[in-house]
């Protein structure tokens, strides 16, 4: 008996591009191991992608509130049942309205009356699956910024040593820009010594895989090269900086509004919101 269906070889090729075949051997060879079968068609050289999908079908919007002064903030996922009612403007004044009362400090059991009045009123089952808070650790400031259309959101810390530097008007428009850079970039780490030392391995060996037939003397330098492709990737300050058509990365960016500044600029941590997709455990 198979220990995979035709379901599965379908959501592989969504989440690989790999084709039909390849899927299905992919998973033959993992006895229908859905991780293993992803690593063993990227170690064929099949499959590229680092990140795989874990998106779920569900509407809803992505909403943010800055407290005033830029020292806390909110980011909140709200979920419905139709986009129809995701796009509907008392939906919408609902989930401003609860990032703005979560933002000030309220829990989510505190807004379940708010929930359920909501639910009544729209005539759709409405959840609040998730949201993060910041409140700025010294001087810095929390900003976020919500892609058009409301799928997709992020939150972001940073920080300087000098308080009149976050006043700045040059600093504003490099954490707006970093906000920018975090929606199309979609990160999953501020730096790569935030990247789990398993997944690195992980990396280095699949890698290593794919030019398995290369000269020994090369199979160093290459892995190398691809490990930098895939910090180039995953890691905020390692990517190009794309209001600069990606010429200077991120962290040389921070660095050269740093200098201009005078002082310390560190970006501290970051939340991207998707509607749909599952949080990572």
């Amino acid at each position: 008996m198979s220990e995979f269906t035709a379901v599965d070889v379908a959501k592989l090729r969504e989440m690989t591009g790999a084709g039909f075949m390849d899927c299905k051997k992919a998973l033959a060879q993992t006895k229908g191991n859905m991780d293993a079968a992803i690593d063993f068609l990227r170690k064929k050289g099949i499959a590229s992608a680092a990140k795989k999908s874990t998106r779920e079908a569900r509407e809803g919007i992505i909403a943010q509130n800055i407290q005033p002064g830029a020292k806390a903030g909110v980011l909140l996922e709200i979920n419905c049942e139709t986009d129809f009612v995701a796009r509907n403007e008392t939906f919408r004044a609902f989930a401003e309205e609860t990032a703005l009362k979560l933002a000030a400090g309220a829990t989510l059991a505190s807004l379940e009356p708010d929930r359920v009045s909501a639910v009544a009123k729209i005539g759709e089952n409405i959840r609040l699956p998730r949201f993060i808070r910041y409140q700025v650790a010294g001087s810095g400031m929390i900003a976020a910024y919500i892609h058009t259309g409301a799928k997709v959101g992020v939150l972001v810390e940073v920080g300087a040593d000098k308080e009149q530097t976050v006043a700045h008007e040059d600093f504003k428009q490099l954490v707006r820009d970093i906000t920018l850079q975090i929606a199309a970039g979609n990160p999953t780490v501020v730096s790569r010594d935030q990247v789990p030392a398993a997944i690195i391995a992980k990396e280095r060996e699949i890698a290593a895989e794919q030019v398995k037939n290369k000269p020994p003397q090369a199979i160093t330098k290459i892995v190398e090269g691809k490990l930098e492709k895939y910090y180039a990737s995953c890691c905020l300050v390692d990517q190009g900086f794309v209001k600069r058509n990606s010429e200077v990365s991120v962290k040389e960016h921070l660095g050269g509004i740093a200098k201009q500044l005078g002082d310390e600029i560190v970006i501290r941590r970051f939340a991207r919101f998707q509607v749909g997709e599952t949080p990572a455990a």
